[in-house]
């Protein structure tokens, strides 16, 4: 009997112990079947995640961000004891003692799949689980899965440390609101830096791993209310708070940016606009779109936070005038239907206008609820009782064709902004406004080192997002007349060289072209300068064809105006498109005496770990490692390694003509500011393009103004009249702040007096308003009376100088003998001359 029991229990033992070392076996077998192809996990020690990258002023204001996941970094011993305990209790209490995966909780999973008949399947991963579903594994529900993070897990917290593998999870989880990780979710909910929070904002953090959408700070407020409740239980429960910490935590109501609790951190942020948006467009094409939207750079702008409001309010002031000036409404195309006028607020909050502009007082959307004889009754987003009743009165659409019922629809949706006095700014009238049609764009740079200080490229960056200044080749027409000028000057010509001003027939493949002068008229024998001043096309030409077109071309490339001119006659008139960024950028070069700047946008970038990956200054500072040693008043020296790409000489005489423009030639009736001003207009065909740009001895600036698809502005657009105040404007604030003097002179001038009409040579002691002190290289004797014409015949029916109309005029020569010379020309050259 003995024998027997033996025998039944021996075989029992037998059975059980078979049993367990074949699950065992089994159990072995699948995990080394999935382990053998796992992805490896040292990955993880050298982990970089997707940041942000920031753009920040001169002054270390963030102006933008641009990120693909919104997430801030924080290493783990930044993050507070309160956070982790919080997420810890929510998400995996034993975090601290189980060796990556949690048994118990795995068989809890287990049985609850089983006894619901898999209707409640929940998870059962540990915090280390979760990293590795997160880093190195899908996120589907398959037991395959489960058996790779068990295998994962367990080889992790083998090799990483538990505050580093927190530290991944901590930084790398989806929080909602497109903010991933704890510190972005800290600033998008509340605001607030990871050591301000409470423990029932911890609490409310860590309630957001399980699913954000469902958790929903208002949509679905109470059940994230609940979560929250839940979370605080578990810390209480695990001892992180006491009872009375938790009771106090609990009874918190729940509080979030997204409830109108706190003020959003993108509050403190300026709308983004054109000059950030470039900066991440050059950015994306050096570093890639990708790594700059997660590589978390610092980027430190040039912008002067000072003068872009300037610079956007002086364009876009020229720009309404023209508009309104047409007396045409259009709106702004949209409209909200009529069974959504009842809550018009939500309706008008989902339509897409532009809500950046401020200009004489912020724009704000509207919505026409009423239309009335003598006034229109508004809906006007972010209204209170305590502004002014929401009409608009029949006296502000004077400008405007028509009545409220020829130009209005109840539903529309439309642009206004508060009219007040300029004196005491007191309320006068809700009035109307709408986004031109036409645009443009301006750009400000530091003449020495290329810093772009103000950039605008349109109208509204909300209403469009090109960008004219950088991206909108146009005609620059007359502007690149310096060019042909500068290339002559360094070919041996001088300002007081006479050409023929007089008509030329060209045979093309297109035809006959006979260009013009913009007045129609023809000028005889004129000097470089007046030519200039005047803006000549004919004169233009001629020089063009004398110097030939492949120097004039190698300039324009040289200044980086193109970089593959077409050697055409006609585009010495600026015929070939061309960017604003660039011509602005090559008038610098005139301005600081030939030296090649570098435009740029942007100071200095930084990687994620503070090191400098481009720097725009390159210059050489000789004594910045000794400034306690300097002695008192010296500064330290800074060595200029600019290329020079054009002779001093050359560019102070295209400097000085360029100055008579703004005196008296093309300019002068609206650039009138308090210190040297050198610049050039210019008006291409049928004004569909109108430029002016122009410097002072430390800014230059440039303007131009045209529709999207060129059209005429009309016949009496110019580029001194419409770009002219547009950079009067920026510049006499500019002036303000940055200065300006006298253009230097290079030692190597010689001044001498000359007629500005015939060129010709007059006494030290010459004086009146034609008389010009013009800058001829030190040591080159100038030879006076010459004339070219450029090669080109002239018909003997075509009129030339029966034109200029007027008799001449005596001056004294140089010889002290009187000479008769040309007369002055007339108002018709005040034009800013064009393409043809």
């Amino acid at each position: 009997m003995f024998r027997f029991i033996l025998s039944f229990f021996g075989g029992i033992f037998t059975t059980v112990t078979m049993g367990v070392a074949m699950v065992a076996l089994s159990i072995g077998a699948v995990f080394w079947m999935y382990g053998r192809d796992l992805p490896s996990h040292e990955s993880l020690a050298q982990y970089q995640p997707a940041t942000i990258s920031r753009i920040y002023s001169g002054e270390g204001q963030i102006i933008d961000e641009f990120a693909q996941e919104r997430r801030l970094f924080a290493p783990a011993e930044t993050i507070p004891d309160l956070v982790k305990q919080a997420f810890i209790s929510a998400e995996d209490k034993n975090f601290y003692t189980h060796d990556g995966y949690d048994l118990r909780g795995i068989g809890a999973a287990a049985y609850d799949a089983v006894r619901t008949r898999g209707r409640d399947v929940r998870g059962a991963s540990t915090i280390t689980q979760q990293v590795m579903k997160n880093f190195l594994l899908s996120g589907d529900r398959q037991a395959e899965r489960k058996i790779k993070e068990i295998i994962l897990a367990a080889r992790v917290e083998e090799a990483l440390s538990k505050e580093k593998i927190l530290e991944l999870y901590l930084n790398e989880i989806f929080l909602g609101q497109n903010s991933y990780g704890v510190a972005a979710a800290s600033q998008t909910y509340f605001n607030k830096t990871l050591s301000e929070l409470e423990p029932h904002e911890a609490a409310f953090l860590a309630s957001l791993p399980k699913a954000p959408s469902d958790y929903h700070p208002v949509r679905r407020k109470d059940r994230l209310l609940n979560r929250r409740n839940f979370v605080l239980r578990e810390m209480q429960e695990n001892g992180y708070l006491d009872e009375a910490t938790y009771e106090a935590e609990k009874a918190m109501p729940l509080r979030s940016v997204q409830n109108g609790d706190f003020e959003s951190f993108k509050a403190e942020l300026p709308p983004r606009d054109y000059f950030t948006d470039e900066i991440r467009r050059q950015l994306s094409q050096d570093f890639g779109e990708g790594e700059f939207f997660t590589g978390g750079y610092t980027v430190r702008a040039t912008i002067d936070a000072e003068m872009q409001p300037v610079a956007a309010y002086a364009l876009r002031r020229q720009l309404e005038a023209y508009d309104r000036g047409a007396g045409q409404w259009r709106g702004t195309g949209k409209s909200i239907e009529a069974d959504q006028l009842e809550d018009w607020e939500a309706a008008l909050r989902g339509v897409a206008v532009a809500r950046d502009i401020d200009l004489n007082g912020v724009w704000r959307p509207a919505v026409v609820l009423e239309i009335e004889d003598q006034q229109l009754r508004l809906g006007i987003e972010g209204w209170t009782d305590a502004e002014p009743a929401p009409v608009v009165p029949r006296e502000d659409i004077q400008w405007i064709a028509g009545d409220f019922f020829d130009n209005f629809e109840v539903g529309d949706v439309v642009h206004v902004r508060a009219m007040t006095a300029d004196n005491d700014g007191s309320f006068i009238r809700w009035s109307l406004r709408q986004v031109p049609r036409v645009q443009g764009g301006f750009v400000a740079m530091d003449v020495n080192t290329g810093r772009v200080i103000a950039m605008q490229g349109g109208f509204s960056y909300q209403n469009s997002v090109f960008n004219r200044a950088t991206q909108a080749k146009r005609q620059p027409g007359s502007s690149f007349k310096p060019f042909v000028y500068a290339a002559a000057l360094d070919s041996g010509y001088s300002p007081a060289t006479i050409v023929v001003d007089a008509p030329i027939e060209i045979n093309t493949p297109q035809g006959l072209w006979r260009p013009r002068n913009s007045s129609n008229k023809f000028y005889g024998p004129t000097p470089l300068r007046t030519g200039i001043e005047r803006s000549r096309n004919l004169m233009t030409i001629r020089l063009a064809e004398e110097v030939g077109m492949d120097i004039v071309a190698d300039y324009a490339e040289r200044f980086g105006v193109y970089d593959n001119m077409n050697r055409f006659l006609a585009n010495s008139l600026g015929a070939e498109e061309t960017t604003l960024y660039q011509m602005v950028s090559a008038y610098a070069m005139f301005a600081n005496g030939g030296e090649r700047v570098q435009p740029t946008l942007i100071d200095r970038v930084q990687d994620r770990f503070g090191r400098t990956v481009y720097r725009h200054d390159q210059r050489e500072c000789r004594d910045c490692t000794q400034l306690a040693s300097l002695d008192p008043g010296f500064a330290p020296r800074v060595v200029s390694n600019r290329e020079r790409i054009m002779d001093p000489v050359t560019a102070y005489q295209l400097t000085s003509m360029m100055k008579g423009v703004v005196d008296r030639g093309t300019a002068s009736g609206t650039v009138k500011l308090p210190v040297p001003i050198a610049g050039k207009t210019g008006t291409t065909n049928d004004a569909k393009d109108v430029w002016f740009i122009g410097f002072s001895s430390d800014i230059v600036a440039g303007c131009y103004i045209g529709y999207d698809q060129p059209r005429s502005l009309g016949r009496s657009a110019s580029g001194g009249g419409m770009c002219g105040p547009v950079f009067n404007t920026f510049m006499r604030e500019a002036i303000a702040k940055y200065g300006g003097g006298a253009f230097d002179v290079p030692d190597e001038c010689m001044f001498i007096k000359i007629d500005r009409f015939s060129g010709a040579r007059l006494g030290n002691d010459a004086s009146g308003p034609n008389v010009v002190s013009e800058c001829f290289r030190d040591g080159f004797e100038p030879t006076f009376g010459i004339t070219f014409d450029g090669g080109f015949a002239m018909g003997a029916d075509l009129p030339l100088f029966e034109e200029v109309g007027g008799g001449g005029r005596q001056v004294t020569t140089s010889t002290g003998r009187k000479a008769v010379v040309g007369p002055k020309a007339n108002f018709g050259t005040l034009s800013s001359g064009g393409l043809y």
